[in-house]
């Protein structure tokens, strides 16, 4: 049995390869958070395997496993792009008191209403990216001055607000938030939403700890893993830039639609 996770019943019986299948979910999130964000639509549903997990541990052990990844991914970022922190860091601050509201309001949200709001804004975002081809190819930005840091701030506390409530594809609504409505080409967006992500990971674990909510074994086990990915990742997209950022994130946000879009047909049609 893994540290953390005795107090699961039925956890006896999970198989070895279900506990291998998380391990590779983890690695895999990271380089896809890494990239262009999104990794929590994979590593989520691989902890849902757990049996008889609770949906609100499933999405603290997500955090603690993300936070991992995101803050090896930030350190590469940082040193391989020096992303500007004057625009970062007041954006994960306000993200991070989002973060935690909105996990305050996660807890006593029914988990059947994830699922179509996210396909909802996957949608969007798909639609946005692939309509516009040379969007984030070059850093043009719209705002200057003030403005500037009040679209980051605001856009740091709406996204640090769905992470903390539901979680799975913050980094993508990020990179494309500061791509479309700041006008960052998608490495930089990258490299400045790792900061913010790390922040939001950060504020729904200060609310999951005191409440006992996180599985401390299960969340080391997949924090490596992630880590390992997250570092891969960002070292692919520095040496691969953003045209390849771009067409990654319409691969990930496409499979992943398709994907939700299954599960919210067969949570409401299916028997």
């Amino acid at each position: 049995m893994i540290a953390g996770l005795e107090g699961i019943s039925g956890f006896e019986s999970i198989e070895a390869t279900t506990v291998l299948l998380i391990v590779v979910a983890g690695f895999a999130a990271g380089w896809v958070d890494a990239v262009v964000g999104g990794g929590g639509l994979i590593q989520l549903p691989a902890l849902l395997l757990v049996p008889n997990i609770a949906p609100v541990q499933a999405l603290a052990t997500n955090k603690m496993g993300s936070i991992f990844g995101t803050t090896a991914s930030t350190a590469t970022y940082y040193r391989r792009v020096q992303p500007d922190l004057k625009t970062a860091v007041p954006m994960a601050v306000i993200a991070l008191a989002g973060s935690f509201g909105g996990a305050v309001l996660a807890a006593n949200l029914p988990a059947s209403v994830f699922k179509p709001i996210i396909v909802v804004a996957l949608v969007v975002v798909a639609v946005f990216t692939a309509l516009k081809p040379n969007a984030g190819e070059i850093t043009a930005l719209r705002h200057d001055g003030r403005t500037h840091y009040v679209v980051a701030c605001l856009i740091g506390a709406v996204i640090g607000f769905y992470d903390g409530l539901i979680g799975p594809g913050t980094g993508s609504f990020l990179v494309i938030a500061l791509v479309s409505a700041m006008g960052y080409a998608f490495l930089e967006a990258s490299a400045k939403a790792k900061i913010v992500n790390m922040a939001t990971n950060a504020g729904a674990l200060i609310f999951f700890l005191p409440h006992g909510s996180l599985l401390w074994g299960l969340g080391l086990v997949l924090g490596l893993s992630n880590m390992l990915g997250g570092y891969l990742g960002a070292r692919t997209a520095v040496s691969k830039g953003s045209k390849f950022v771009r067409i990654v994130f319409l691969i990930v946000v496409g499979a992943l639609i398709v994907k939700l879009a299954a599960d919210v047909w067969q949570d409401n049609f299916g028997r």
